[in-house]
């Protein structure tokens, strides 16, 4: 009991889609809304308010699931766990930055089980393909996802199947399979995979957990926006740069602070949304700057950050809408600039960016330099994934224990 009225487990009461705003049983399993468009979960804030305030949620052991009245999971015996930490916010302190300016703040997700964001997303869909009855779960991935799924359909005791890009990365196809999924290599790109994943169900039967295709992985990727709050005594940041591929987390962080402002937890304003892409695929930076409200499919899409290689976002108008609903923006780096914020950061400030991670520190020095972000501003960047999981500069120097220190090793200084 809180304030003398029971607390429910979720406080949520139905999914409503995002265009039509048509309203949908949530006891039900449901995957896109009649109209082929992403479902979102509501919930009785007003309820909510009256029952837990944000200094009794703050009090609770940090992690997911302490935000559970704002996630649709209704009952404690339904949840699917590995142990999700809240993320640490991390200083680059000593990696460059314009004079002036304050260190950027790096929201650190590769701590995450499995080692990156989508453990967030897939541990509350899972848990709801779970407490639906759910045996059978397909996904099309470019790597991080898939990986997450596995081990929390392994954890759950329902089938995995995975589809990825032929040059997905090789420790993402290892651990998808020493977690005992089913994963294949497709020939295509992570659109392709979607394509064989929806023409698979009538043959399967397994329900397609595709971004955006269910109505739950936005509500774990919330859970990043929650955390900001509470993290930073609720007063969010004046700036937040996300690698956006599908933009599930971007979009389920908008959600969320939308939520806390009704709430009364936070006030404005809230964050600028800045999304993250690389030259080598941005849909979503064409569109914003055409002004359009969704975007055109990009072709021939390349680039070293697989995970934000995504020629076609389902949910690219609410992506979109909530840029320019932040007063935010879009942009490109390149990937030459990408695999040089990756060298950079890591040796200056020891934190192995992924590379979707590595693109928001080379988009911030671009709108730092460009007048986007003031000195005075307050700076997050999110870094999606460990930075282990993807390739690192071979090393070539070697040391005879019999000759050790030799003429033409390089060495430091000596010692005056």
């Amino acid at each position: 009991m809180t304030r003398g009225a029971p607390v429910r487990y979720s406080y949520a009461t139905h999914l409503e889609c995002s265009v039509s705003a048509q309203t949908y049983d949530i006891a039900k399993l449901h995957g896109l809304s009649a109209v082929n468009k992403p479902l979102l979960a509501r919930y009785d804030l007003d309820a909510l308010r009256r029952a837990v305030s944000r200094e009794e949620i703050a009090a609770r052991p940090a992690g997911l699931w302490r935000w559970r009245e704002l996630l649709p999971v209704a009952e404690p015996a339904h949840i699917v766990s590995l142990g999700e930490v809240e993320t640490p916010l991390l200083s680059l302190s000593n990696s460059r930055r314009p004079a002036g300016f304050m260190p950027p703040l790096v929201k650190d997700e590769a701590r995450l089980p499995t080692g990156s964001f989508k453990a967030r997303g897939l541990c509350v869909a899972v848990s709801m393909a779970k407490a639906h009855g759910v045996q059978r779960i397909a996904i099309p991935t470019n790597g991080n996802a898939g990986a997450a799924l596995a081990a929390y359909a392994a954890r759950a005791g329902i089938e995995a199947y995975c589809f990825c890009p032929d040059d997905t990365p090789e420790i993402n196809l290892g651990e998808i399979a020493l977690q005992g999924a089913t994963v294949w290599r497709v020939n295509g790109l992570i659109n392709d995979c979607a394509r064989l994943v929806e023409a698979g169900k009538p043959q399967f039967g397994w329900f397609d957990m595709s971004t955006l295709k269910e109505p739950y992985r936005i509500e774990g990727k919330k859970t990043m926006g929650l955390e900001l709050a509470v993290q930073m005594d609720w007063r969010l940041p004046d700036v937040v740069f996300y690698p956006t591929g599908g933009g599930t987390g971007l979009i389920g962080m908008w959600k969320a602070w939308q939520e806390l402002l009704t709430l009364g937890w936070i006030s404005g304003p809230l964050p600028r949304l800045i999304a993250v892409q690389s030259t080598g695929c941005a849909p979503i930076v064409r569109a914003f700057d055409a002004g359009a409200d969704t975007a055109t499919p990009w072709e021939n899409a390349r680039t070293i950050a697989a995970g934000i290689r995504v020629p076609a976002a389902l949910g690219d108008f609410l992506i979109l809408r909530a840029l320019r609903d932040s007063g935010g923006c879009a942009l490109a780096v390149p990937d030459s600039d990408i695999e040089s914020a990756r060298q950079h950061v890591g040796s200056q400030d020891g934190l192995l960016l992924s590379p979707e991670g590595a693109a928001t520190y080379a988009a911030y020095l671009q709108a730092a330099a460009s007048g986007k972000v003031r000195s005075s501003e307050r700076v997050v960047l999110f870094n999606c994934a460990s930075g282990l999981k993807y390739p690192m500069p071979a090393v070539t120097q070697h040391m005879d224990v019999r000759r050790p220190f030799a003429p033409g090793i390089r060495m430091p200084p000596t010692t005056p």
